[in-house]
C-alpha cells in the first residue's frame, strides 16, 4: 500500500505548502497510520493484537483497510531517523483541524489500551503525541 510510505508526510513537512482537500485526506490518513503504528513500538514490542487493533481503528475511522505489513513498516519506518515523531507531528498539526488531532489521540488511547496494561513509556507517548499535535487537556478530554 502506498499510504505506509507516508509519501504526504514527507512531502509537508518539508515545505509550507498548503494541502488540497483531497491531499488533507490522504494526510489525516497518513498521520492517524504514522501515529497508530508508531504506537505499537512504544514499550519495544510490537504485539500482534496491537497491530490488529490499529487495523480496526484505521478501517472505521478511515473506511479502508491497512495491512499488517503497512502497520509494522509505519512502525519502524526510516522516517523517524531523519526527525523524531513528535517533530513530525507539530509540522503536521498546523495542517490538520483540530477535530482531525482529537480523532487521531484518541484512536491512539484505543491502541495504548488494547493489551489491557498501559505502561509508562506507552503514557510517555500518548503524552507527546498530545503536546506535538498541539492540544491541550482539556481539548483531549472534550471539554473545549
Amino acid at each position: 500500500m502506498v499510504l505506509a510510505q507516508l509519501k504526504n508526510v514527507f512531502r509537508f513537512f518539508e515545505g509550507s505548502e498548503v494541502p488540497s482537500s483531497e491531499e488533507k485526506e490522504e494526510l489525516i490518513k497518513e498521520v492517524l497510520l504514522m501515529v497508530l503504528a508508531r504506537a505499537t513500538s512504544s514499550d519495544s514490542n510490537i504485539d500482534n493484537l496491537e497491530v490488529e487493533t490499529v487495523q480496526k481503528i484505521f478501517k472505521a475511522r478511515t473506511g479502508e483497510d491497512v495491512s499488517t505489513k503497512d502497520v509494522r513498516v509505519a512502525a519502524l519506518s526510516e522516517l523517524y531517523e531523519s526527525a523524531p515523531l513528535p517533530r513530525y507531528l507539530s509540522k503536521m498539526s498546523n495542517k490538520l483541524e483540530q477535530d482531525d488531532c482529537i480523532m487521531i489521540v484518541e484512536s491512539l488511547a484505543d491502541v495504548i489500551k488494547t493489551d489491557g496494561e498501559v505502561r509508562p513509556t506507552e503514557i510517555e507517548f500518548f503524552n507527546s503525541v498530545v503536546k506535538a499535535l498541539g492540544l491541550s487537556s482539556a481539548q483531549v478530554a472534550g471539554l473545549e
